[in-house]
């Protein structure tokens, strides 16, 4: 249950997939796509990042997880956008410090605002326009923490 080589970030791409397609009782079919859905759209965004990031990966693979659950309840593509745009909005800030039990503890913040954005993405509602996502979630992944990551990596190594 891995994603991009961490442990953490596949709990966060397949359990709450896991239990919504159990919620909307999807065939074994649906399942296997919305966990392809979910582990590839994480694996997409995560290849905007920098070489090494600040930016939680819990995040971006609960945002795609998200997009999954919407494609479980019948949702549309636009309302799968809406979903991933919600949770990095809900939760952008969450910071890595590196895998460990932090890392563990933080999946399920994002994990959270997965459901969130999926239940406000089903009602056709966006946090769009706005804030650190505004209309480009891509720019926001690869630069949104770039200032942080050189102070992240000093405390790490002191």
């Amino acid at each position: 249950m891995s994603n991009f080589g961490s442990g953490n970030q596949g709990i966060a791409a397949t359990i709450p997939v896991m239990v919504i397609a159990e919620r909307f009782a999807a065939s074994e079919e649906q399942l296997a796509r919305a966990l392809i859905m979910s582990h590839l759209g994480a694996i997409y965004i995560k290849s905007h990042y920098l070489p090494l990031s600040a930016f939680c990966g819990n995040t971006v693979t609960s945002a795609a997880a998200s997009m999954a659950m919407v494609y479980l309840a019948g949702g549309s593509f636009k309302q799968s956008c809406f979903a991933s745009q919600n949770v990095l909005s809900d939760s952008a800030g969450l910071m890595c410090d590196g895998a460990k039990a932090s890392c563990a503890m933080k999946v399920s913040t994002p994990s959270g605002a997965a459901v969130r954005g999926f239940l406000m993405a089903l009602n056709s509602h966006s946090v769009s326009g706005q804030g650190s996502v505004a209309g480009n979630v891509d720019q926001m992944v690869k630069e949104g923490m770039s200032a942080t990551d050189t102070t992240v990596i000093d405390i790490m190594s002191a």
